[in-house]
């Protein structure tokens, strides 16, 4: 007998694919990282992160027109600045490098949104996320004042949302309590709810300047890689603390909690490609054992499928245009 029921009547032709196409990859879903450098005149190449630079204000601004042009829906802003102390003051500057990037990328591209990457470890001389009474001595409450202080002055400065983004316990609600104080009532928090303890981040440690000094890890208030309910009990923390989206970071290596978390919440899920898996398939690439472009939208259509609502990407700008070139090819 020959099977009656053929799936591979949907795959054809081209256009039963699209016909059938149950997930879209458009460049409205992505969100390009910047990172800003304090006292610099020119961009600085990032070596560990390929296709990547230290920005300045200007060339800032130059990457934000591009994302607009691109189709792509909000930049994220990390910055480094010249002054680091054991408390990150640098972090809540009203003149600092992150407040104004918002200000000039507001002026500039005002139908961009701009989210400020919220955290200590950039401005601190340890480049740990928060505060240290001394070695070892995590000071959980101190470091929640601080992310108060940062994210207000993100907020006085134009940012849309604000991502706090060290997995510090009680980090939404303190947040959320200092905008509505200040009048931000309108501010998102979009928070790092699942971010692992991972081995993946190393070449955004350097493109941040967190890792020059740093010494011990962040297995005390990151989520180790075996823990998946514990992982969901941190995200339901969140949003009953008044998250407005998640971020899972690593993204392509924990689908599984992007899956579950869209089965379990309606909050927007955002999907971080953290620095060392970008970094993989760019090396692949470069080695040419792997079709990059075609390697990167998998990815992206799987983070996507798993059910996340934006990815954030450091290619982000170049992948939108590669899809704007095949809708207009549609047409």
């Amino acid at each position: 007998m020959f099977p009656s029921i053929r799936l591979s009547r949907h795959r054809q032709t081209a256009a039963l694919r699209n016909f059938n196409r149950e997930t879209d990859l458009l460049p409205r879903h992505f969100i390009q990282p910047l990172f800003v450098r304090e006292g610099i005149e020119a961009d600085q190449p990032i070596n560990a992160l390929p296709g990547v630079s230290q920005l300045t204000v200007k060339s800032a601004v130059a990457r934000a027109h591009q994302a607009a042009k691109s189709g792509v829906s909000a930049v994220i802003l990390f910055g480094i600045p010249v002054l680091k102390d054991a408390r990150g003051t640098s972090a809540s500057d009203p003149n600092g490098i992150v407040q104004e990037t918002i200000r000039a990328i507001k002026d500039a591209v005002p139908e961009l949104a701009v989210i400020a990457d919220c955290c200590l470890c950039e401005y601190t001389d340890h480049g740990h996320c928060g505060i240290w009474n001394g070695p070892d001595q995590w000071n959980n409450d101190a470091t929640l004042a601080r992310l108060a202080d940062i994210a207000q002055s993100y907020a006085d400065a134009g940012a849309d949302i604000v991502a706090p983004s060290g997995m510090i316990d009680g980090m939404v609600s303190g947040i959320r309590k200092g905008l509505d104080d200040h009048n931000h009532h309108h501010v998102g928090i979009m928070s790092y709810a699942i971010k692992y303890a991972s081995a993946f981040y190393g070449p955004f440690r350097h493109a941040a300047g967190s890792s020059e000094a740093f010494v011990g890890d962040r297995n005390h208030h990151q989520l180790a890689p075996t823990q998946r309910q514990e992982g969901l009990r941190e995200a339901a923390l969140d949003v009953n603390e008044g998250a407005d989206y998640l971020i899972v970071k690593p993204a392509q290596h924990y689908m599984d909690m992007i899956r579950d978390l869209r089965n379990q919440t309606q909050v927007m899920i955002v999907a971080y490609q953290v620095s060392g898996e970008y970094v993989m398939i760019k090396t692949a690439a470069q080695q040419g054992v792997m079709n990059e472009q075609a390697a990167f939208l998998e990815v992206f259509t799987g983070l996507r499928r798993a059910g996340a609502s934006s990815i954030i990407a450091y290619n982000a700008i170049e992948v939108a245009q590669v899809l704007k070139n095949r809708l207009k090819g549609d047409d």
